[in-house]
């Protein structure tokens, strides 16, 4: 066995929370190394994940022509015949450029890269070996495990990337489906539905949960169920796989049993019922660590393992499993190691869904205020009320505003619709400084845009506060 090297914090993948905590330990003069077991930086999130869904979601909404049929008609279309190809080359540009900035930026930062897969021998010691068979012993005083996840196929499917695939096999497809069933309503199942409903698919989606999406506002929810279901989305709640087959003869095809006694014929099944925390290859039990049955690590609020120099963050320790919040985790797990101060304030993360329409949130939802008995009121906005909703044709977005009835401070900001994910942060920052409704009536916001609908939504909650 070669000699060991030795660093002061070792981080396992090349994921947003593993690539912002082996920047962080590097601006702190620390020496990084930083294991990514494929040949390309980025995990996930970069390559199979959140940069191609939503690099793809882009080019469904330019060339479908789905955001300007409210002017030209329900037939219109930027290109008459949309193929995967198109859809695919415009994402392959995007992941190509992301995984150059990445490793230009550990490279300045003096990250050091080793590319292999990571086996722990000892609690401070991995061993890396690399696709050509060479092996590296790292030892760490810190070590960071951000290796991301993959998605959850049951043992009985074998997945073909062409009738039967999961969310990462989309990238893979050759054709764009007439039909399509999607095995699981999360975040990934329902952007991708929504995304191929767009393209004229015929979607179905399956999952054994009555209501979808437990974390988003009902109200917001059911826009969004409405919207999809308008764009041609069939959905089979609380319904459960018994098993599939593909079928050849006249027109392969690919059938979904259900336990109730429902078939479901489509031209491919995307299996999207979660993740589960890609451990199993790193023989935590050298290290003294246990994944639960779904992968995943527990940690503590510092993101410390229950061995006290193993932090873990991001997709492996689990929900929100958002590249946003993923990234949060991973530097301040760098910061904890090192004692250096960090301040973090998770019930302000905006989570966003990135369906057609994009939905976005920030903040507790009424739902959540109501078991609390927080005395609270609302405020709404929709898009078709403010002149910027006009001029894009979206007449279904909506912001809502939930405000305490006493003090008047922001409670949680809730939005669906065009650039939901990008207009929360004013609610966001607001919040986070303890703002109150009455800040939005005051403030003076370009016109036309669509954060006049703060200003709408806050007069219309006052308004029912009464004189």
């Amino acid at each position: 066995m070669p000699q060991a090297q030795d660093f002061d914090i070792i981080v396992i993948g090349s994921g947003p929370a593993g690539q912002r905590a082996a920047v962080q330990a590097a601006k702190f003069g620390k020496k990084v190394a930083l294991i990514e077991r494929t040949e390309v930086l980025g995990g996930v999130c970069v390559n199979t994940g959140t940069i191609p869904s939503k690099t793809i979601r882009e080019a469904v909404l330019h060339l479908s022509g789905v955001r300007e049929r409210v002017f030209y008609g329900v037939s219109y279309k930027v290109k008459a015949e949309i193929t995967m190809a198109d859809l695919l080359s415009r994402c392959n540009m995007v992941i190509s450029r992301e995984i150059d900035v990445i490793r230009s930026q550990l490279q300045r930062n003096g990250v050091v890269l080793f590319s292999g897969d990571a086996v722990f021998r000892d609690p401070r010691m991995l061993e890396v070996q690399s696709a050509s068979g060479d092996v590296n012993v790292l030892r760490g005083e810190f070590i960071v495990i951000a290796t991301g996840s993959t998605p959850s196929v049951p043992a009985t499917i074998k997945l073909d990337d062409d009738r039967l695939l999961s969310s990462d096999g989309v990238l893979f497809l050759k054709y764009l489906p007439r039909t399509l069933t999607v095995v699981g309503g999360g975040v990934v199942g329902i952007e991708y539905a929504s995304m191929f409903a767009a393209l004229g698919s015929k979607v179905t989606v399956v999952d054994l949960r009555k209501r979808l999406l437990e974390f988003v506002d009902s109200e917001i929810l059911e826009s969004l169920i409405y919207q999809l279901r308008q764009s041609g989305c069939t959905f089979r709640l609380g319904e459960e796989v018994e098993h599939v087959e593909v079928t050849t003869g006249n027109g392969k095809s690919a059938v979904t049993h259900l336990k109730s006694g429902k078939q479901i014929v489509s031209d491919t099944i995307l299996f999207s019922a979660g993740r589960v925390g890609a451990t199993a290859a790193l023989n935590l039990s050298a290290a003294g660590l246990e994944a639960d049955p779904r992968g995943r690590l527990t940690v503590d609020s510092q993101y410390r393992t229950k061995v006290s120099h193993i932090f873990a963050a991001g997709d492996v320790i689990g929900f929100p499993s958002l590249a946003s919040t993923s990234g949060e985790q991973g530097r301040l797990a760098a910061c904890y190691a090192f004692g250096r101060p960090a301040i973090s304030v998770p019930e302000l993360f905006p989570y966003g869904i990135y369906a057609i329409p994009e939905l976005s949130m920030v903040g507790k939802n009424e739902d959540e205020l109501t078991a609390s008995g927080v005395p609270y009121e609302f405020g709404v906005a929709r898009y078709k009320e403010i002149a910027r909703g006009q001029i894009i044709g979206d007449q279904t977005g909506l912001l809502k505003i939930l405000f305490h009835r006493e003090t008047r401070r922001v409670l949680g900001v809730h939005i669906i619709g065009t650039g939901a994910t990008e207009l929360v942060h004013i609610g966001q920052a607001v919040m986070a400084f303890d703002g109150t409704v009455d800040y939005f009536v005051s403030a003076v916001f370009n016109y036309p845009t669509l954060a006049e609908c703060y200003k709408v939504a806050a007069l219309d909650g006052i308004n029912k506060l009464g004189r």
